[in-house]
């Protein structure tokens, strides 16, 4: 369910992190969050905007609630496929699980929010996503630093979640003046690859009502 084309997903990854990262501050970022809104996932554009104004301010932390918002939004997602469809991917060769695992990728970025999109192109075991309109780097002054680390963080969860090892980095954000947000997935051949801060199902709240 969405409303201003904000995913439910986003709204109940978003408040999670928050409460991970800034539990003192979670009253304050709830006036946006209300309790009806995280039941239904029905939280417009500009309550979310306000948040995410108000997290760039908040420094360095910032990034570290995109990183948890985006790592709950991947295990969250596949928490949420059919138990058929989990075991068949994890079944797949290497190259055809990482595959899916960035279809899977693709279909978080569009449903954070509507008018975002991610286009993967892949060669030689390196993966380039092409994210258009990101809801978080959409800035009015060039940032210091990426904005975008959601993206990163979720599809780092999702390929973890199905054992691809990879290190993902970003390449680019449209937030700091450049011309498009870009992430860079590179396969490994060991389990080195960044998948993040472990996030387990079992600690986390489902985001579904």
């Amino acid at each position: 369910m969405r409303d201003g084309g904000i995913g439910r997903i986003l709204v109940a990854a978003l408040h999670q992190g928050i409460a991970d990262v800034l539990p003192d501050r979670l009253e304050f970022y709830e006036n946006w969050f209300h309790p009806g809104g995280l039941r239904t996932g029905r939280i417009g554009l500009a309550p979310i905007t306000a948040v995410l104004s108000f997290l760039r301010r908040e420094g360095d932390v910032y990034s570290q609630v995109m990183t948890r918002a985006g790592e709950y939004a991947g295990e969250w997602t596949v928490e949420g496929l059919p138990r058929l469809r989990r075991t068949a991917v994890r079944l797949l060769p290497r190259a055809l699980r990482a595959r899916a695992a960035l279809g899977i990728g693709r279909a978080i970025v569009h449903e954070t929010y509507g008018g975002s999109r991610a286009i993967v192109r892949t060669r030689r075991g390196r993966s380039l996503v092409d994210i258009r309109s990101s809801i978080f780097c959409g800035v009015r002054e060039p940032a210091p630093a990426p904005l975008c680390g959601f993206y990163e963080a979720a599809f780092a969860r999702v390929l973890a979640r199905f054992d691809v090892p990879a290190a993902l980095e970003i390449l680019s954000c449209r937030a700091t003046g450049r011309d498009g947000c870009h992430v860079s997935i590179a396969l490994t051949p060991a389990a080195s690859g960044r998948s993040g801060p472990a996030v387990s199902a079992g600690r986390t709240s489902d985001p579904t009502p």
